[in-house]
């Protein structure tokens, strides 16, 4: 059964426009290629860290609302460190009554 979770990714700030556009669509398809669907994707933009982590200042934030089957959990965040640019992740479960509302 498929839940909709709120991901929020935080990618290098050491990437362009395109190069954060190519990143996101990574995810994207690692997503897919497990059977889930894309909601929406919001771009948050460049934030700056309480405290450097791995050497790094800043990063960019994007949160991408998703549909997945929480036993795929597991194997779409083990792709995640293989396969995509992505500095850091956090997974929430979302209710549905949040989405209806960003709708």
């Amino acid at each position: 059964m498929n839940t909709l979770y709120e991901g929020l990714f935080i990618f290098p700030e050491s990437l362009d426009e395109e190069g954060l556009d190519q990143a996101i669509g990574r995810v994207k398809e690692e997503l897919e290629k497990l059977g889930g669907t894309i909601e929406s994707t919001t771009r948050m933009g460049k934030k700056t860290f309480a405290r450097p982590l791995k050497k790094q200042k800043a990063g960019l934030y994007v949160v991408i609302m998703f549909n997945l089957d929480g036993l795929k959990m597991d194997a779409f965040k083990a792709r995640l460190k293989l396969t995509t640019n992505v500095f850091r992740h956090q997974f929430t479960v979302s209710s549905g009554v949040e989405a209806a509302q960003e709708a």
